[in-house]
């Protein structure tokens, strides 16, 4: 099933072009990035005025969300291709397994780091 059409006034059809001094794009570059998010996304916030996001994610957490996504990017991947027919038995069990221990790494940092905190 097809993804429903956004409303026209949802759509990000126009872009525009900003110039700033390095310094200007290093501070916006470094304020985004302590946000954990994304530079287009930090000025388009700043500028409608809507809230940014309050808690700084640190970097071991940044790293956790960017390695979980593309995690949630190999399922995908490896469900359209199991759809499709074009599986190879053999290569997706070691993909998935590569997935699994991913996993447990992901899952043992968060373990070791909650452990430290208490």
């Amino acid at each position: 099933m097809a993804r429903p059409k956004k409303n026209i006034q949802d759509l990000k059809a126009i872009r525009l072009n900003v110039r700033v001094t390095v310094k200007d794009y290093l501070i916006i570059a470094d304020n985004a990035d302590t946000l954990g998010i994304t530079i287009t996304d930090f000025i388009r916030m700043k500028v409608t005025g809507k809230v940014l996001p309050r808690k700084r994610i640190s970097p071991e957490d940044r790293k956790l969300f960017i390695e979980l996504g593309r995690i949630g990017n190999n399922i995908n991947q490896l469900t359209k291709k199991v759809h499709l027919g074009m599986c190879n038995a053999p290569l997706l069990i070691e993909k998935l397994s590569e997935v699994r221990d991913t996993l447990d790494a992901i899952k043992a940092n968060i373990v070791n780091r909650d452990s430290k905190a208490d």
